[in-house]
């Protein structure tokens, strides 16, 4: 078996087996949602950079469900960026002019308790996208394909060198983009054989991370984001602002400086989606630009991301500093 997915059979999908490794104890165990919706599922890897006995470790709390997800929230639904009005065939979703984002999968090396797509009817077809491919062939307006999901590295190599193939065939499409966590989990992810298809069409490459907090990002997931800006890929980053993991100043200048120190630009920083059972991570806008501006104040302009939000049905993302 591929090395990366014999580590990902060692993920953390049952509570109790995680409440045992992190020696959590009875009154712990009582906040813990013991059958959610949206499935525990956490790589060994960020599991060991967790702190023993408390719930308030920043990386725990991404990924540990707990009994505030059963409080319900006016205002946060189960597609709070409008993804279904959005979707043009099972797997394509066209929001904005020039791109389309093709929801390659419904699997993930992790699950965010933020994740905004986690009531999201995947479409539990074959990989091969001949309705997603069709659709984008028959529209020259699209120049630009997000792989997203789920995550797009969840798919085999040679299910990944298949799909860029076809969309390299379409003469109107010229930048791919990978959004991704997976190497935050599980770096070995990017192996040889991912590097390899990376080089093999026509189509400007873009790849952009989902990293929260500057403890994620330890030297091996650094020396492999490291192998893909030797092809002169541009790598991003996303981060999503979460009440209890990086809402202070030291964390957010800490992950951006340390992103920027590897080469990484911090591109957004995201206003939490109202995603249903979500609301406990919720920062408020006025927090957020507050901590936007001083953050803005310490660093370089590069080393910055934009404090955004997404809307349902708005042309593009919104702006807020």
């Amino acid at each position: 078996m591929i090395l990366w997915r014999q580590i990902l059979r060692q993920n953390f999908t049952r509570w109790e087996k995680l409440a045992d490794f992190l020696e959590l104890d009875a009154n712990q165990r009582m906040m813990i949602l013991a059958k959610p919706n949206f499935t525990l599922n956490l790589p060994l890897r960020l599991a060991q950079k967790i702190a023993k006995n408390t719930l308030d470790d920043p990386i725990l709390r991404q990924f540990l469900p707990t009994v505030e997800e059963e409080r319900q929230t006016s205002g946060f639904t189960k597609d709070p960026i409008g993804d279904v009005l959005s979707r043009k065939t099972p797997k394509l979703l066209h929001k904005y002019q020039g791109r389309a984002l093709l929801v390659c999968t419904g699997a993930c090396a992790m699950h965010c308790r933020y994740c905004f797509r986690q009531h999201f009817e995947y479409d539990g077809a074959d990989n091969a996208f001949k309705e997603e491919l069709q659709a984008i062939a028959d529209d020259d307006s699209i120049h630009e394909i997000i792989l997203s999901g789920g995550d797009p590295l969840s798919l085999s190599d040679s299910v990944l060198q298949k799909l860029l193939m076809a969309l390299s065939a379409i003469p109107h499409v010229s930048r791919i983009r990978f959004h991704t966590r997976f190497p935050i989990g599980i770096p070995e992810r990017i192996d040889e054989g991912f590097l390899s298809l990376l080089q093999e069409t026509r189509c400007q490459i873009w790849f952009v991370i989902h990293a929260n907090h500057p403890s994620e990002l330890d030297e091996e997931v650094l020396n492999r984001l490291r192998l893909i800006q030797r092809l002169g890929i541009v790598i991003l980053n996303q981060a999503v602002l979460l009440r209890g993991v990086n809402d202070n100043l030291e964390t957010l200048k800490s992950l951006c400086e340390k992103l920027a120190n590897h080469g990484v630009m911090p591109y957004y920083l995201h206003q939490l989606d109202p995603v249903q059972g979500a609301a406990h991570f919720e920062v408020s806008e006025m927090e957020g630009l507050h901590l936007h501006k001083t953050l803005a104040g310490e660093l370089s302009g590069y080393a910055v991301p934009k404090y955004v939000r997404e809307t349902a049905g708005e042309p593009g993302k919104t702006i807020l500093q």
